[in-house]
C-alpha cells in the first residue's frame, strides 16, 4: 500500500481544535472563564474552611453562591485591567502560580496571606527556600496552576487598538465590580458575620490576598527607603558606674528563633528539655521569666520590635523609622557587635559591626552553608579582639540571632548526638508527620538550645572569673510556634489571630556576681518578678538600665529590673 496519502494527511495544517482557522480570542473572552477558576479551584483552602464554618447556617447555600460570585466579581475586576495582549498572559500566569503556591502553604500549614506574611517571603533566603520545596508542592502546583497555564498559553490573543482596548478593559472591570457590588448587598448580613467574626478569611482569598499585601508592603516600604531613619537617644552617655568600673561589662545578648514557651522545660513543660538552664537556675542564679510574650508572630517583624525605642502599641511593629537599641549602645560609647546564624539581622545590624557564623565555617557545626548555633561561640574571643579597643574598654553588648528552632525541618537544626527525643520527623511537609514525631523533633531543637545557651554561659562565667569582664546574658525567643494545634504549623498568624503558642516565647537571664555588684541588683528581687509579664516591649529600657547607659529614650517604667536596682 502506497504511503503518499498518508503523508498528504499528516502535512496537512489542521486548524486548533474546536477554533476556526485564524481565531483569535480577545481577552474579554479569556478573563472570565480564568476569574472562575481562580475563585474556585486556587481557592479551595478557603472554601473548605467556608465549609466548615458555616455547616450549620440556615442559609448556607445562598451564602457560599454569594460568596463565590462576588470572588468571581473581584478577579475580573481586577484581571480586566490587565487585559492588554502584551502583557495579559504573563500577569495572568504569575497570579495562577501565585494561587497555586498559597494555596499549598494554606493546606500543609495553616499559613494566610497578610502583609507581614508576604514580606518574609519577600525576605526568604536559599535556605529556607529549600527547606519548603517538597514533591507534594510540586503536586500542588501542577494540579492547580497546571490546566489554565495550558490554557492561557494556548489561545492566541487578538490584538487592537489602545482605546478600544481601554473601552473593553474598562467595561470588563465595571462589570466585575457591579457583580460585587450587587453580591454584597445580597449577602450582606451572613458575609459581614462571617468576616466579621473570621477575620483570617480574608487573608484566605488567593490571589487577591497576594495583590493586596503586596500593594500594602510597597506603599509601606517605599516611601521610607528615601528618607533617613529618626535618631534616638542623642543625648545617650555612660553613667557613674563606668566611672569606678574595675572591669568593663560584657553583656550577651541571644536573640532566639522560633522557640514557644510551652515547650520550655523552666516554664513547667513535662519533658525535660532544659535540664542544663535547671542546673544554671538552681546553682548559679539563672532567672526564667515564665510569662514572656512577642511583639510579633514572625521573625521580620519581632527582631526589630525586640530593639525599638517604641512599644507594640506605639508602633514598634511596623517597619522601622527610628534607630534602635543597638546604634543608642554605640552612641554611648559601648562596642557593639551582631554574630548572625539567621536570615539576616533585618535592617537593625546595619550600623555595627556584625558577622555571619558561616563567615568562618567550623568542622562538624557547619555544612551545606548552614552552620549549628554553637558555631557562633567558636573564635569569639578573636572577633571580640578585633573591636574598637577603646570601646571594648568601656564595655561590650554582644548580640547572638539564633537558627534555634526554625521549621519546618527542625530535624536539620539538631546533630545525630543531640536528639534526645525519639523517633523524630524527618520531612519538612510535617502533616505527613505523626503528631508525637513532630512534637519530639521540635522538643530537640529546644534541647539544642539548652545546650547552646549552656556553652555561651559557661563562656561567660570563664570571663567573669578570670576578671576579664563583668558578664551577664539575656535569652528572648523572637516569637513561637504551631504544631498543628487547630490545623496550624509553623507561624505568622496575623498578631490578632495568633494562638498563645506564637506569641508565648521562653526568656532567661543570668548575671555574674561582678554586674549584680556594679549595678546594685538584687537577685531576690528579679526571682520574685520571675513570674510578672514580661514582652519585647520591656527590653530596649531593660537593656539600656543594666548596661548604665543615661538617656531620655530610657522609660523607667518598661524597665524590667529597674525596681530591683539600687545604684
Amino acid at each position: 500500500m502506497s504511503v503518499y496519502p498518508l503523508v498528504r494527511l499528516t502535512s496537512l495544517r489542521l486548524p486548533r481544535l474546536g477554533l476556526p482557522a485564524g481565531w483569535k480570542a480577545q481577552p474579554f473572552h479569556t478573563v472570565w472563564p480564568l476569574a472562575l477558576w481562580m475563585a474556585v479551584v486556587s481557592n479551595l483552602p478557603l472554601w473548605q474552611r467556608v465549609d466548615l464554618l458555616t455547616a450549620a447556617q440556615a442559609h448556607r447555600l445562598p451564602l457560599l453562591a454569594g460568596f463565590g460570585l462576588l470572588m468571581v466579581g473581584a478577579m475580573v475586576a481586577l484581571l480586566s485591567l490587565l487585559a492588554w495582549p502584551r502583557v495579559f498572559k504573563v500577569v495572568a500566569s504569575t497570579l495562577v502560580l501565585v494561587g497555586a503556591f498559597n494555596s499549598h502553604f494554606m493546606w500543609q500549614y495553616g499559613a494566610v496571606i497578610d502583609p507581614t506574611m508576604f514580606a518574609n517571603v519577600v525576605h526568604t533566603d536559599a535556605r529556607e527556600v529549600r527547606d519548603l520545596l517538597s514533591a507534594r508542592l510540586l503536586v500542588t502546583v501542577l494540579l492547580l496552576a497546571g490546566p489554565p497555564l495550558w490554557w492561557i498559553w494556548h489561545r492566541p490573543l487578538a490584538t487592537r487598538g489602545w482605546l478600544p482596548q481601554t473601552g473593553r478593559n474598562l467595561l470588563g472591570h465595571l462589570a466585575g465590580l457591579a457583580l460585587v457590588v450587587a453580591m454584597g448587598l445580597l449577602c450582606y448580613q451572613d458575609l459581614a458575620s462571617l468576616m466579621r467574626n473570621h477575620k483570617d478569611l480574608r487573608y484566605m482569598v488567593n490571589p487577591l490576598n497576594t495583590v493586596y499585601a503586596g500593594t500594602r508592603l510597597a506603599t509601606d516600604l517605599l516611601p521610607r527607603q528615601t528618607s533617613a531613619l529618626l535618631p534616638v537617644g542623642e543625648d545617650a552617655k555612660l553613667g557613674a558606674t563606668y566611672a569606678r568600673q574595675a572591669r568593663p561589662p560584657l553583656l550577651l545578648v541571644v536573640v532566639g528563633e522560633t522557640a514557644r514557651a510551652q515547650n520550655f522545660g523552666l516554664n513547667g513543660y513535662e519533658r525535660a528539655t532544659t535540664p542544663a538552664l535547671a542546673r544554671w537556675q538552681a546553682e548559679e542564679g539563672l532567672v526564667n521569666f515564665s510569662q514572656a510574650s512577642s511583639c510579633g508572630t514572625n521573625t521580620l517583624v519581632s527582631v526589630p520590635c525586640i530593639f525599638s525605642p517604641l512599644t507594640r502599641a506605639q508602633g514598634g511593629d511596623r517597619t522601622p523609622r527610628h534607630e534602635n537599641l543597638l546604634d543608642v549602645l554605640q552612641r554611648a560609647g559601648l562596642a557593639v557587635l551582631w554574630i548572625d546564624n539567621q536570615a539576616g539581622c533585618k535592617g537593625v545590624c546595619n550600623r555595627v559591626p556584625h558577622a555571619s557564623a558561616g563567615d568562618q565555617p567550623v568542622p562538624g557545626l557547619c555544612d551545606g552553608g548552614e552552620c549549628l548555633d554553637p558555631a557562633m561561640l567558636h573564635g569569639l574571643d578573636e572577633r571580640l579582639a578585633e573591636l574598637d579597643p577603646a570601646r571594648s574598654a568601656r564595655g561590650v553588648v554582644l548580640v547572638m540571632h539564633q537558627m534555634g528552632s526554625h521549621g519546618p525541618a527542625y530535624f536539620k537544626r539538631t546533630p545525630a548526638d543531640r536528639k534526645p527525643f525519639q523517633p523524630e520527623c524527618t520531612s519538612n511537609t510535617l502533616s505527613d508527620c505523626p503528631h508525637e514525631q513532630l512534637v519530639n523533633a521540635y522538643d530537640n531543637t529546644i534541647a539544642y538550645t539548652d545546650h547552646f545557651l549552656d556553652l555561651a554561659l559557661q563562656w561567660l562565667k570563664a570571663r567573669a572569673d578570670g576578671g576579664v569582664n563583668d558578664t551577664g546574658l539575656i535569652y528572648m525567643s523572637d516569637h513561637g510556634e504551631s504544631l498543628s494545634e487547630n490545623g496550624l504549623y509553623l507561624h505568622g498568624v496575623p498578631y490578632a489571630l495568633a494562638p498563645s503558642q506564637q506569641t508565648r516565647v521562653p526568656m532567661v537571664t543570668w548575671l555574674s556576681l561582678g554586674l549584680q555588684s556594679r549595678d546594685g541588683i538584687s537577685l531576690d528581687c528579679v526571682r520574685s518578678k520571675a513570674d510578672q509579664a514580661i514582652s519585647h516591649d520591656n527590653f530596649f529600657h531593660t537593656v539600656l538600665g543594666l548596661m548604665d547607659v543615661q538617656t531620655s529614650a530610657h522609660d523607667p517604667a518598661l524597665d524590667a529590673l529597674l525596681p530591683c536596682r539600687s545604684l
